[in-house]
């Protein structure tokens, strides 16, 4: 059974920024790590992705040049970099991990960008 432990997040003022980090557990490896977002009222929305096997991580428009994600391919960890923050990043982010074709979600972490 595979777990995934999110960290980080908080309250953070407009234009600051916070770090998430996510560990899944087990040894198998994983092919696909990334981190969605779910706002009020609002679409859930996939943030960055990464594909294990490559160099390659795509992000969400709204996201492009603040976010960044990293990888760490032998852990099995992803971390999201969030910077220049604005109110409407405001919501519960998710890690999502793909392991031999099963998708497996983090708890949630809330993030909360004040004006």
């Amino acid at each position: 059974q595979v777990q995934l432990v999110e960290s980080g997040g908080g309250l953070v003022q407009a234009g600051g920024s916070l770090r998430l980090s996510c560990a899944a557990s087990g040894s198998a490896q994983a092919k696909s790590m990334g981190w969605s977002r779910q706002a009020p009222g609002k679409q859930h929305e996939l943030v960055a992705t990464h594909r294990m096997s490559g160099a390659s991580t795509t992000y969400a428009d709204s996201v492009k040049g603040r976010f960044t994600s990293s990888k760490d391919s032998v852990k099995n960890t992803v971390s999201l970099q969030m910077n220049s923050l604005k109110t409407e990043d405001t919501g519960v982010y998710y890690c999502k991990v793909i392991i031999e074709s099963v998708a497996y979600w983090g708890q949630g972490t809330q993030v909360t960008v004040s004006s």
